[in-house]
């Protein structure tokens, strides 16, 4: 194998992304996408061969042992292609701007995915899995090979055509559908919807597969408040809250949550939660925690706290970096496998286990033929002890801990470790565990010294110490909703400073005159056209994340510039929102915040002393997604929220102000308490 990989070793050979390094060694002569591979296609007359996919993608590892590692399809592809390799997750621009094309082309998209481009990067053929023999009703990739060749000789001006119709439909800029009143009329209908396509017997929405929904969840929630007050009053309206806790509770009991280890995996592939694709990405896991804190802040259920703290634990034990970083993802597969590092026979718990076997069997589900191909995938299927039950579960973890692992996707991506960030800050926050803060303070740290430039620009990823690739709209908005949840988890004001610092370059270097955002900077690579997507997908939209931290910052701030961006980018996302709520959770919490009054609160006095413990016990007492928090010394801050609150009888002080009034200081938590009911 040595001797072989040396021969084959190409391009992608000098890379840090762990997906282009899988492929350094296949025969086919990759390149990485940049200007060599671009010139070469100009030069040569030839078509690009454009394949996208991601570290944890199964089917990308398929299509790689199939197509990519044979020696005769590689001969083919390199003699009539400039082959082209890009991981999706360093480069969402490009993934966006060539998944639009395959989904107008096929109706579909999905990863790995194979689009063929003219020598200017204009699509006009294209896919995503290709086997190597005609099945599933799909042609061979080498007839695709072929099919493509001959189209490119001998039917070169219809293909020339092809690729311009199809440029001009992927160009046309997402604009403004009308001028949209920001009312909360719009999140009525859309909570109506949303109930309309709930699960109400397994939770969730849609079947088979069925991905969770944290941005839909966080909604759910942020209605529930609305419904019931800030001041955590049950609500008068339940139904948000009984939608968001089945859904919570189906996920937390399934197979889609790792029972031993904590985390999530990207979705159950049945419509029950059981089954997982095992891989297991920190954005799902980074917006799932998130999602169980809010619940337990709303709720205190335990088991919501329970499944935040486990999941946060699963991520910092097999997602940190050494660095301080979080990776991006754990494969589905180990060493070829789907999920067998996870799944049990009934010998192997009763050997480990003994006597708590048994109980253990009828809590999680275990029974001798399996419920998964053969084998046991754990789930919350019964009761027992819990003390019992959590040893059990240490033993096989531990034992588990000793199988092969899945391998890791180690680069650190700077828009999912916000994700992370806000995640620990929201947790230690929350729960009063300041160590959970620190964890989130590493990692912030490593994006603002180590990926962020002199100039405050930041990239997308950092591996081996490389910063690459232009940071997008989702790097900028994503980091700058981590800081400033960090911030209000510590009030250290460096991470509020340069949260307002990264939305300044969103401003500056991101909005559309016409309204709303573009997905990259003004100085970016010039790509085919510029993408400016909308929807919500696995992650936030960019530009919905852009709204959010706008307005929040509006209220830290009171610059209405802030505010001014945010409302025009709501105005042109409403219409579609409006139409299709579940695709555009994200821009719906954005407008809770446009709508919803947000409540001001700042705190003068060291956040350490007593006094202004208490009153931030108070301010954190349930969850309050529409307030901002603020706390300091006054006469030196750079929090505008914070200035010119001077302290009453040398004692902290609670400012509280909505909708351009503030209510009388006041220092005791009981009155503090009192205003923000009132406030409600």
């Amino acid at each position: 194998m040595g001797a072989e990989q040396h021969r084959h070793t190409n391009r992608l050979a000098a890379e840090t992304s762990p997906y282009l390094l899988q492929h350094a060694h296949n025969p086919v002569d990759w390149y990485a996408w940049g200007d060599e591979a671009l010139a070469r296609a100009k030069a040569e007359d030839k078509p690009i061969f454009l394949s996208i996919g991601y570290a944890a993608c199964h089917w990308c590892h398929v299509m790689e042992r199939e197509s990519f590692e044979d020696e005769e399809t590689a001969h083919r592809l390199n003699e009539g292609f400039i082959a082209i390799k890009v991981d999706r997750e360093e480069r969402p621009d490009l993934d966006a701007i060539y998944m639009d094309a395959v989904q107008q082309m096929t109706g579909g998209g999905g990863w790995p995915m194979s689009v063929f481009l003219t020598p200017d990067g204009r699509p006009f053929y294209g896919g995503t899995y290709f086997p190597d023999q005609p099945r599933h009703g799909l042609p061979s990739f080498r007839q695709v090979l072929a099919g493509v060749s001959e189209a490119w000789r001998e039917r070169r001006e219809e293909v020339e055509q092809a690729g311009t119709a199809l440029l001009g439909s992927i160009t046309a800029a997402v604009r403004p559908a009308g001028d949209e009143g920001l009312t909360a009329l719009v999140l009525e209908e859309a909570l109506a919807a949303i109930e309309r396509g709930f699960d109400a017997r397994t939770g969730g929405w849609g079947g088979s597969p069925k991905f969770p929904q944290p941005m839909m969840i966080e909604l759910l929630l942020r209605r529930a408040v609305a419904a019931g007050g800030a001041g955590g009053a049950t609500p008068a309206d339940d139904r948000p809250l009984a939608i968001a806790r089945r859904s919570l509770d189906a996920m937390a009991a399934g197979g889609i949550h790792d029972q031993l280890g904590g985390g999530f995996a990207r979705y159950a592939t049945d419509s029950i939660w059981l089954v997982p694709h095992f891989e297991k990405m920190l954005y799902d896991n980074a917006q799932l925690a998130r999602a169980y804190v809010h619940a337990w802040q709303l709720t205190r259920d335990p088991r919501y706290r329970d499944v935040a703290t486990h999941t946060l634990v699963f991520m910092e034990r097999d997602l940190l970096t050494a660095d301080g970083g979080f990776a991006a993802s754990l494969d589905a597969d180990t060493a070829g496998v789907e999920g067998a590092t996870y799944v049990w026979s009934l010998a192997e718990i009763e050997s480990l286990l003994g006597d708590a076997a048994p109980e253990f069997c009828r809590a999680y589900g275990v029974t001798a033929d399996g419920n998964w191909e053969g084998h046991n995938i754990l789930s919350r299927v019964g009761d027992g002890d819990e003390s019992r039950l959590r040893a059990a579960r240490d033993v096989l973890f531990a034992a588990r801990q000793k199988r092969p692992q899945p391998t890791r996707d180690d680069k650190v991506l700077t828009a999912w470790n916000g994700l992370a960030i806000a995640a620990f800050a929201d947790a230690a926050a929350a729960f009063d565990e300041p160590r959970l803060a620190a964890v989130a303070a590493r990692a912030a740290d490593l994006l603002l010294t180590r990926v962020r430039d002199a100039d405050g620009r930041l990239s997308r990823s950092w591996k081996d110490g490389r910063a690459l690739h232009a940071g997008t709209l989702e790097d900028y908005t994503f980091l700058c909703d981590g800081l400033l949840a960090l911030y209000q988890a510590t009030f250290d004001e460096r991470w509020f400073v340069a949260a307002r610092s990264l939305a300044d370059a969103v401003l500056a270097h991101f909005a559309d005159p016409a309204g709303g955002f573009f997905d990259t900077a003004d100085d970016h690579e010039s790509l085919i056209t510029r993408p400016k997507g909308l929807q919500d997908n696995a992650i936030p939209s960019g530009g919905a994340m852009a709204a959010e931290v706008l307005l929040r910052l509006a209220a830290f701030t009171g610059d209405a510039r802030y505010r001014d961006a945010a409302e025009s980018a709501l105005r042109g996302a409403l219409p579609y929102a409006r139409r299709y709520p579940t695709a555009f959770a994200q821009w719906l919490n954005a407008l809770t915040l446009a709508v919803g009054d947000v409540v001001e609160i700042a705190i003068a006095g060291d956040p350490k002393t007593p006094d202004a413990r208490a009153l931030l016990e108070v301010a954190r007492s349930t969850y309050r997604p529409l307030c901002v928090l603020a706390a300091g010394s006054a006469s030196d801050t750079q929090v505008p929220l914070l200035a010119d609150r001077p302290l009453r009888d040398g004692r902290a002080t609670a400012f509280v102000c909505r909708n351009f009034a503030c209510r009388a200081p006041v220092t005791e938590p009981i009155d503090l308490a009192a205003q923000l009911t009132s406030a409600a």
